[in-house]
């Protein structure tokens, strides 16, 4: 993996997932809505491109992410109107995958979150209700792709340190749920570099495990 495509490159797991690869010496293309974070995503090295997927067309998107190796989601509507939720965190996700295919990047990566599924269990008056409904929907579409997929679920994000400790599919919550946003970063770079974890659904948490060590459980 040499070129990746990030897309949500201004948000926390992406800033440092971009720091990752980039000290890596991976050419990393960084998609952000606002032109003003430029300055922010190139002083991790990565390259920034400005495209607003939430109104881009598939072919948009597609000629975008041409001649790149992967592709990682991590964007996100971030909460407000359930119609822009569904906007991004579905329709501008399910464009991304029918993109990536179309340019013939095989390795997609999605930044998902724990619990994640149409079984999420949120009730329909939950602020969260409408990103649970719309992650169901992505993720589901995603597998049911030709794609080289990968979906991350982490716990509930955190800035805390990335110590590349971490519980693979925690079966219980006795230890918690935090995730550190930058140990997801870790996950992700790593994981870009296991082609054993396509076609796999890796929800984990801060935990006990060095990452190799948990990452070996999955693939």
């Amino acid at each position: 993996m040499t070129r990746i495509a990030i897309i949500g490159g201004h948000g926390k797991v992406a800033l440092e997932l971009s720091r990752i690869l980039s000290g890596e010496g991976v050419d990393v293309t960084s998609f952000i809505r606002n032109p003003d974070h430029r300055e922010d995503v190139a002083a991790t090295g990565a390259t920034p491109v400005v495209l607003d997927v939430e109104h881009s067309t598939t072919a948009e998107i597609a000629g975008a992410l041409r001649n790149h190796d992967a592709v990682v989601w991590s964007a996100g509507a971030g909460g407000g109107s359930p119609e822009r939720t569904y906007a991004v965190d579905r329709d501008a996700a399910i464009r991304s995958m029918d993109a990536a295919a179309g340019a013939g990047v095989g390795r997609y990566i999605m930044v998902s979150y724990l619990g994640a599924g149409p079984d999420h269990g949120v009730p329909e008056d939950n602020s969260f209700f409408a990103y649970a409904e719309a992650k169901a929907a992505a993720d589901a579409y995603l597998r049911g792709t030709e794609l080289e997929w990968t979906i991350l679920g982490p716990g509930a994000l955190t800035d805390g340190p990335g110590n590349g400790l971490i519980d693979v599919d925690p079966a219980d919550g006795s230890g918690g749920r935090e995730t550190a946003r930058a140990n997801v970063a870790l996950v992700a770079a790593a994981v870009l570099g296991l082609p054993s974890t396509a076609g796999r659904t890796i929800e984990f948490r801060d935990g006990r495990l060095p990452l190799a060590a948990a990452l070996e459980q999955v693939g």
